[in-house]
């Protein structure tokens, strides 16, 4: 593997913005340099998301410096030493070097440092503790660089201490190895996650929940949810019926088809078919509101999805449920589904479910209390029951005919 990075072939480091917060800290003697995410996916060529840089100036010399060049200097982390600057609509992480003086598994107390080698040695894996200057020279404290190129996700020295530090090391060295290992998982490291695994009671769902999606969001995840599952480290966050044979199967679908991966329909997937299961994970893993009715509502569906459905029940249940929720059935019944002859109909469903546009009902309660309907329940039923026979009728009724069923409904109805 490279020893440096070629900053002419790098946009993230050319970028104006990223030039302009690095002269700022390297201006009148100052050190910094790239660490992390940026410099990891950069040796691997893979699509580069935030910028973290690292320094040895203090906190408030960084504030002052950004400051003085004209760009906001947000106080984000200011007790671990941690200023985000904003420029051009970016933002860039800027921490001073640091060790760690106390942990209790959540929250670490920091001292800050002038020494390069020794806030690497703080870090979780060797592949996140590189480093690279503004010209592209690389820094290796830990070995990340052999690491990254066999594929090998590892603890900075002892693996147990890293975890007693942060119990969500535990589960970073599964999102990690998904994300970025070859192979089987680091044997000292597997060991102790499963011994240091109760600790994960002790973070907020908020965190489990970030690093969960975010692996479920790898290209393959089920390997190391197995071995999640084989160490029950996974039981202390699903507690029963995990269905990693659902998941597999739709990771398989995903990957065949080229589909985007779904970390939200995964973990529903993931999940028994049980609403009291899937509200409890809900709560517990704090999700949005959005999310959380997503795979509450799987949990619970009960409609008939096979691959052959009529277009005429497929307009009717996107008609009822909508495009998504469809399309997660389908999805979700696909995989289910042990025989691979039937891809193509199920690929169908989703075409059929991305093309359709929802019609729009014509009548309304207005129209139900003009036919003689007196205001009240009965408006909502006789309308309700003309939209069942437009449904049926596969939204093909113009308002003429509408306005003759609703006469006749009427008509036969005593109020």
């Amino acid at each position: 593997m490279t020893r440096r990075l070629d900053p002419s072939r790098e946009s993230w480091m050319r970028a104006g913005e990223t030039r302009a917060v690095m002269a700022a800290l390297l201006a009148w003697g100052g050190e910094a340099r790239f660490v992390g995410g940026a410099v990891r996916n950069a040796l691997l060529n893979r699509e580069i998301g935030d910028i973290d840089i690292a320094t040895p100036l203090l906190p408030a010399e960084v504030t002052r410096r950004f400051e003085s060049a004209g760009m906001a200097a947000l106080p984000t982390g200011i007790e671990h030493g941690t200023v985000t600057a904003i420029t051009g609509g970016k933002a860039f992480e800027v921490t001073t070097l640091r060790r760690d003086v106390s942990t209790d598994g959540r929250r670490a107390t920091v001292e800050f440092s002038n020494d390069w080698a020794e806030d690497a040695a703080r870090r979780d894996f060797t592949i996140n503790a590189l480093y690279a200057s503004l010209d592209g020279e690389l820094f290796d404290f830990t070995g990340g660089l052999a690491d990254l190129e066999a594929g090998r996700v590892r603890f900075i020295g002892e693996a147990s201490a890293r975890i007693r530090e942060d119990y969500l090391r535990i589960l970073r060295l599964f999102r990690f190895h998904a994300w970025y290992g070859k192979g089987e998982i680091d044997g000292e490291g597997l060991r102790a996650a499963a011994a240091g695994r109760s600790g994960l009671q002790k973070l907020s769902g908020e965190r489990i929940q970030k690093e969960l999606l975010r692996l479920l969001e790898a290209e393959n995840p089920v390997p190391s949810l197995r071995a999640m599952a084989a160490t029950g480290i996974l039981a202390e966050i699903v507690p029963t019926g995990a269905r990693l044979d659902r998941l597999e199967r739709l990771t398989a679908i995903d990957m065949a088809h080229f589909f985007v991966a779904d970390p939200v329909l995964r973990l529903a997937a993931l999940l028994p078919d049980d609403s009291a299961v899937a509200k409890a994970l809900a709560e517990r893993l704090r999700l949005s509101n959005e999310n959380r009715e997503r795979i509450e509502d799987l949990a619970g569906a009960s409609e008939k999805f096979v691959p052959y459905l009529s277009v005429r029940e497929v307009h009717r249940l996107l008609y009822r449920l909508g495009a998504r929720p469809f399309r997660d059935r389908v999805l979700l019944r696909w995989s289910e589904d042990g025989k691979d002859s039937n891809a193509i109909a199920w690929r169908a469903l989703l075409a059929l479910a991305d093309t359709w546009t929802r019609p729009r009902f014509p009548l309304t309660g207005r129209d139900v209390m003009a036919a003689g309907v007196p205001e009240g329940p009965h408006v909502g039923h006789v309308l309700a029951e003309v939209e069942a026979w437009w449904i049926d009728s596969d939204f093909t009724e113009d308002r003429l005919s509408l306005a003759e069923r609703l006469k006749a409904i009427v008509q036969s109805s005593t109020f």
